[in-house]
């Protein structure tokens, strides 16, 4: 693939059993807009390292399950080996729009953000006509609200699946010492503001539906509390009440 912008910038899908949406979500993604398109399969136990090598992406696989987080940190660490500028995170369910990457792209190649987030939220009424459950709505709501007030700062949805980052968040950022579970983003994001990088959103329109990859109520009630965690060691750490590994240097 042939890049257009100035900057290489990398594709990365943390996967697991996504057979069924990994090509249309790949297909949606703007001709000669990436460098390269990484797959991280997680050990489906369906077609999608099949599919994956078929449309002629790059896949590295785990034999066995490590988690949503292990998975991400597998992405971004190829994807850095490559010398890229820009990394784009999309799940490769089709629950996010990838015809977007080009406008996140843009924000942090005109250097306006370090950090480009889409928001699925714009209205109450069209995040439910989306099909997002009605708890994941309020909790979204509800751990976002407490994040900006503690994060300083103004986003409209911290716990979106779809990402930019410049290659600096990802130099700098510990993310190795992060989770291997879901809360990965939470932690992420929470060291993305302890660092002072720039982070921004864009709306994306977002599709619930049987085929797209959605963590059930009891795992999004065990991320829910891991977040708040998050944040309380946040403001420990911020308070020099505690230290915590997260959110210092990279081991070297």
């Amino acid at each position: 693939m042939t890049n257009r912008c100035s900057k290489k910038v990398i594709v990365v899908m943390p996967a697991y059993n996504a057979e069924k949406t990994l090509e249309m979500t790949i297909k949606d993604i703007p001709d000669n807009c990436v460098e390269e398109i990484i797959l991280v399969d997680d050990a489906s136990s369906d077609k999608t390292v099949a599919i994956a090598e078929n449309l002629g992406i790059t896949v590295y696989q785990f034999d066995k399950n490590q988690g949503y987080g292990a998975n991400q940190k597998r992405c971004y660490t190829e994807a850095i080996k490559r010398d890229c500028d820009i990394i784009i995170m999309i799940h490769p369910d089709y629950q996010y729009d990838s015809r977007l990457i080009p406008h996140a792209i843009g924000f942090i190649e005109h250097d306006i953000c370090d950090i480009v987030i889409g928001c699925r939220i714009r209205s109450r009424a069209e995040a439910l006509q989306s099909g997002m459950p009605l708890y994941k709505y309020i909790a979204n709501r509800f751990l976002t609200f407490f994040e900006n007030v503690l994060f300083g700062q103004n986003l409209g949805d911290f716990h979106s699946g779809f990402r930019a980052y410049s290659k600096e968040v990802i130099q700098t950022i510990p993310y190795q010492k992060n989770s291997n579970d879901f809360v990965f983003d939470s932690e992420f994001l929470a060291q993305a503001a302890h660092f002072k990088f720039k982070i921004g959103d864009i709306p994306i329109p977002c599709k619930y539906f049987p085929e797209a990859s959605s963590i059930n109520f009891l795992r999004s009630l065990k991320y829910g509390l891991q977040t708040l965690l998050v944040m309380a060691k946040y403001m420990l750490h911020k308070t020099h009440l505690a230290k915590f590994d997260i959110f210092g240097p990279i081991s070297r």
